[in-house]
């Protein structure tokens, strides 16, 4: 049966109700820190630390309003996945009509891998400022942590929750150490926490810390890990673990918002502060933190660079696959989606070395971050949208003073990108009269605009055809009276190993001694690859009196065997033999590779079942 829940693999498979008091709060605690560590990555050091240098403590008040934002959307994603047992992105499909998630699972997908670069440069930055490795060679290296994703997801949901939170406790300790060296002016922070106007560089670095706090994916993320979480349904049980999600969020939120604002503040005291407004780039932060200050402090910094890089990226991961499973309801190995994601970020970052130099990563680190920010409004309008809806959350939709908090941190989010955009377009039409900007960037931008208003205004016009769609697979059907099948022509694939008298019997039990059993065999040497039927080498003599054996096995028992020699691909020949001899049922016996066999050694029972049409019994 396919699997229709969020990230099935882990679903509800942290139980909390056998616990009691702090055990049964603490077991609620995780999704959250998961979340947060998106907060917290190199993207977001790259956008706090060319704010600080470049303006001192003037953005803190940004990342504030930032932070309150992540909060309040955050309760609304996790209150969307406790009540609905749907995460973002399946709500999404639910309620769009099948043109419109295409374009917004590209819309998430591009986030992901903006954030995915970001990783990526940062984690390269690190072990280059740790062991003095090559740019170029550390973005190959995080190629490999795919590994550890899939390690750690085999270990389950509360090993990699503890993986994660090691890694953020490993950050913060680093800033805390750093905070102390630095010695901020309290009274200056205080000042920067009021708003001011902001235009030109000031606006795009605050969009890119908007972008880089409230990600977009992390919204899909927190919607789906809450229901990792296995609670009674009741009223009660939702409500408290509404409640218990909520203490969640706020913990891990707020150490993130006081992360960020670390890295802010000792870009402000230690540079600013110094005349150094240009320090945008990590790389020269941790050079100038040497000089500064000397001793560990620069060490720290790129400890910290790398574990949060390395955090940031599996919950990019997990994020990727909520998206990619929700909004087309398509599933592929995560070892490989995560593989595209990081190729389709790597590529970039290549680029950008290759004919730029490693000095413009910098600029492509808070270039990801903005296109995070613009990707916002297609995640929160729907999001709010969702738990707005008292037919499909009864009880559970957001009160009236909440959803106004909503609307307006949608506004404001949208209002930003809107006038960063014009300003954007405008500069480059200025500055070069290319008929791209015109002819295809203008074009996009208006396309982007239209598509973001019907998603906000689709909702509200068709509520009643959101409440028909929203079956995952569709009703069921009334089952009619069923006649036996008898299979005349059956096939059966051996390979002389101990699992073909399993195979066989099986066979024999659906068919009786009525049927023509077709004795299967492929002979895969490299001589019947390339040679096929003239093949007369060792192994296909050998296999061919081996297939005889078996026929006269079955004659003896009172069966009728026709022996089959295929040659060269397995899955192929299989087919290519069930279709010449118009078989009715093929029977297979599973190889019972795992893991690393099954990428190795292919898996031929699913090859042959896409190839043919007939129904395919897999024995063990």
């Amino acid at each position: 049966m396919k699997q229709t829940e969020s990230l099935s693999e882990v679903h509800q498979s942290v139980d909390t109700g056998k616990r009691t008091g702090w055990r049964r709060i603490l077991s609620f605690i995780g999704p959250a820190y998961l979340v947060s560590v998106g907060y917290m990555d190199p993207g977001n050091w790259a956008t706090d630390l060319a704010g600080g240098s470049k303006f001192g403590y003037q953005l803190i008040w940004v990342l504030l309003m930032s932070n309150l934002i992540a909060l309040l959307l955050q309760s609304l994603s996790a209150r969307l996945g406790i009540v609905r047992g749907l995460d973002l992105a399946q709500a999404s499909r639910n309620a769009y009509p099948k043109w419109v998630n295409i374009p917004l699972f590209g819309l998430a997908q591009t986030a992901i891998v903006a954030c995915d670069l970001a990783e990526i440069i940062g984690m390269a930055i690190g072990l280059n400022l740790l062991f003095g490795l090559p740019l170029i060679w550390g973005i190959s290296i995080t190629i490999f942590d795919t590994v550890l994703l899939l390690f750690l997801m085999n270990k389950g949901m509360r090993k990699m929750e503890v993986f994660i939170v090691s890694m953020v406790f490993i950050v913060g300790i680093s800033f805390l150490v750093e905070m102390f060296i630095v010695e901020p002016s309290l009274k200056e922070i205080v000042k920067g926490l009021e708003p001011s106007v902001l235009s030109g560089q000031a606006l795009y670095i605050a969009i890119g810390i908007i972008g880089a706090t409230v990600m977009p994916h992390n919204l899909y993320l927190h919607s789906s890990l809450v229901q990792t979480r296995k609670f009674e349904r009741d009223d009660k049980g939702i409500k408290e673990a509404i409640k218990f999600n909520f203490i969640d969020t706020a913990v891990a939120l707020n150490l993130a918002f006081f992360v960020n604002a670390a890295i802010l503040i000792l870009a402000a005291a230690a540079f600013y502060k110094n005349g150094m407004h240009e320090v945008a780039e990590i790389q020269d932060a941790y050079k100038l933190l040497g000089h500064i200050f000397g001793g560990v402090a620069p060490s720290l910094f790129a400890i910290a660079l790398i574990a949060a890089g390395q955090s940031s990226t599996i919950t990019g991961t997990l994020a990727g696959q909520i998206v990619m499973e929700g909004h087309l309801n398509l599933r592929i190995q995560p070892w490989l989606r995560r593989l595209i994601t990081r190729l389709l970020a790597i590529i970039p970052a290549f680029f950008t070395i290759l004919y730029f130099g490693n000095d413009a990563l910098s600029g492509l680190l808070i270039l990801s971050q903005v296109v995070l920010s613009l990707q916002l409004g297609f995640a929160v309008i729907p999001l709010i949208h969702f738990t707005s809806d008292k037919k499909e959350m009864k009880g559970f939709a957001i009160k009236l003073w909440v959803k106004i908090l909503a609307w307006i941190s949608a506004a404001v989010i949208v209002a930003l990108n809107i006038k960063l955009v014009i300003e954007e377009i405008s500069g480059w039409a200025t500055a070069t009269h290319g008929w791209y900007i015109y002819g295809l960037i203008i074009p996009v931008a208006v396309l982007i605009g239209l598509l973001l208003m019907y998603v906000f205004v689709y909702p509200m016009l068709n509520s009643s055809t959101i409440q028909q769609k929203n079956i995952p697979h569709g009703n069921a059907m009334a089952i009619d009276p069923v006649d036996q099948i008898h299979y005349t022509r059956i096939g059966i694939t051996v390979d002389f190993s101990k699992n073909d008298l399993n195979t066989i019997r099986h066979a024999l039990i659906q068919g009786g001694k009525k049927a023509d059993y077709h004795l299967i065999h492929i002979v895969e040497t490299a001589g019947a690859q390339y040679h096929g039927k003239a093949a007369l080498d060792h192994e296909t003599l050998s296999d061919s009196e081996n297939l005889k054996k078996y026929g006269q096995n079955l004659a003896d028992l009172g069966y009728h065997g026709i022996p089959h020699i295929g040659f060269g691909g397995a899955a192929r020949a299989i087919a290519e033999i069930t279709k010449t001899n118009d078989l009715q049922l093929l029977v297979m016996g599973a190889h019972g590779h795992k893991g690393l066999k099954d990428l190795i050694f292919g898996t031929t029972v699913d090859a042959v079942r896409h190839k043919i049409t007939i129904p395919v019994l897999v024995v063990r």
